[in-house]
């Protein structure tokens, strides 16, 4: 049997690998394998509200092996390809490295957050690029809030009580927003806590925010954002965040525990081991129909690659640079896609080019607000029918109707018992209080 070797189980490898076992195979045709460092995919737009205490973290998350059924599913990381000789190097977390065979190739790495040297930031902040982070960001902000409730007003309670976020894009927006809803909830519980104490600052480079927005749209979120006690500063830069002091090129300073990154994304590192052509921003380059091609246009043979870790060219027209952009509406379909370009090249038949022109875009920004764009930004919904749009959206969007039901589930329940505001301390020292109390031998 043909041997395939799917790289990464985000988006376009989840549907990559469920569309070959489910629609484009035949059995027995191919040997499929999914390498993947995580058992499971994650839905990233929801990871605000994951942040926010609106989703249970499991609900957003899709097992590989639950929805995989002829597809070999290894938990590790590939940290080589020689596509030449049609092999990978498999590195698990626990034993050596070895060695796998495969006829072709298909790289779906996705991307990570992309970071600059700024003193402090790879010590004192945090992304939101998986689920486990989205948890470590509500669980700070409730225990902020429980510690600063039980010292007195001072420098060391104001930096609990200050959260930054570095990015106007749509994440850092949601997240901001999100944080802020919930923090604004919180204060009932907290008597000991003014509103006025509590402070939210997103720095922005730019001069405007959520490019993937109208400029009319983006000015009503600011607004709203203003409205809340949220303050946004454009055409910022952080130049320091030593000791969790974040400081900006205009010379203010927010001492904080709370410091989220969401400034842009970048190919996932791993795809320049594979030894694929990769362009000046880190993507491996491929054509409009998903094949790996050199620099100078030539068809790398057995090797695909779709998602935020290629550089796909934008067919209609609207992409930034010419290129689709990182997100997880192409990336869905391009797995979709890819699927039948792998089969038919199995076959010896045609490929496909990709050409998708986007839906539109929604964020939710809280309960109750929110904001759809569509007609390449021409309409826009706000408020409350834009929040229904997202969530809507999300709603259906999320693979697979198992999590769909757990989804549409837990906003129901949640819109009548109110969000979760329980912080899970121990999560990270999970065999601190049996270490604390064990018995040991005597010297």
């Amino acid at each position: 049997m043909t041997k395939v070797l799917i790289v990464g189980g985000g988006y376009a490898g989840l549907y990559l690998a469920r569309k070959l076992e489910r629609k484009y195979l035949k059995r027995g045709e191919a040997q499929v394998t999914l390498v993947d460092p995580n058992p499971y995919m994650t839905y990233q737009p929801l990871l605000p509200e994951v942040a926010a205490g609106n989703v249970e973290p499991r609900h957003t998350v899709v097992s590989q092996r639950k929805h995989l059924k002829r597809t070999e599913v290894i938990t590790a990381r590939v940290t080589g390809v020689d596509h030449a000789a049609k092999k990978a190097t498999i590195t698990p977390k626990v034993g050596e490295a070895y060695e796998i065979e495969y006829d072709i190739i298909a790289v779906t790495a996705g991307a990570v957050s992309r970071t600059f040297p700024i003193p402090g930031i790879a010590d004192n902040a945090i992304g939101l690029k998986n689920v486990e982070e989205a948890v470590a960001i509500r669980d700070t902000l409730i225990n902020n809030f429980g510690k600063a409730a039980a010292i007195p007003a001072g420098p060391a309670r104001d930096r609990l009580l200050t959260t930054v976020v570095v990015g106007g894009g749509f994440a850092g927006i949601e997240v901001f927003a999100e944080l802020r809803s919930l923090a604004s909830s919180l204060l009932k519980y907290y008597p000991q806590i003014a509103a006025s104490e509590v402070q939210f600052h997103l720095i922005e480079a730019m001069d405007r925010i959520m490019p993937e927005v109208s400029h009319k749209t983006s000015l009503w979120v600011l607004k709203d954002l203003a409205s809340r006690d949220a303050h946004v500063h454009l055409n910022t830069q952080v130049v320091n965040a030593v000791d969790g002091v974040v400081e900006t090129n205009t010379g203010e300073k927010y001492p904080t525990d709370l410091i989220i990154w969401t400034a842009g994304v970048m190919a996932n590192p791993m795809v320049r081991t594979t030894g694929l052509p990769v362009e000046e921003r880190g993507r491996i380059n491929v054509g409009a129909d998903l094949r790996v091609r050199t620099l100078e246009g030539e068809v790398v043979a057995d090797a695909f690659a779709a998602g935020d870790c290629a550089a796909v060219p934008d067919l209609t027209g609207n992409g930034v640079g010419g290129f689709c952009v990182p997100n997880a509406q192409h990336a869905v379909r391009q797995g979709k896609l890819l699927a039948k370009n792998v089969a038919a090249s199995i076959r010896g038949e045609a490929v496909r080019e990709y050409r998708h022109d986007s839906i539109g875009a929604v964020a939710g920004l809280g309960i109750g607000r929110g904001v759809y764009t569509g007609g390449k930004k021409k309409f826009a919904l706000k408020g409350w029918i834009g929040w229904v749009m997202h969530r809507g959206y999300h709603g259906l969007a999320i693979p697979f109707w198992e999590r769909k039901t757990l989804l549409f589930s837990n906003w129901f329940w949640h819109f009548f018992q109110k969000r979760d505001i329980v912080a899970l301390n121990g999560l990270e020292t999970p065999r601190a209080a049996f270490e604390e109390f064990a018995s040991r031998p005597k010297a």
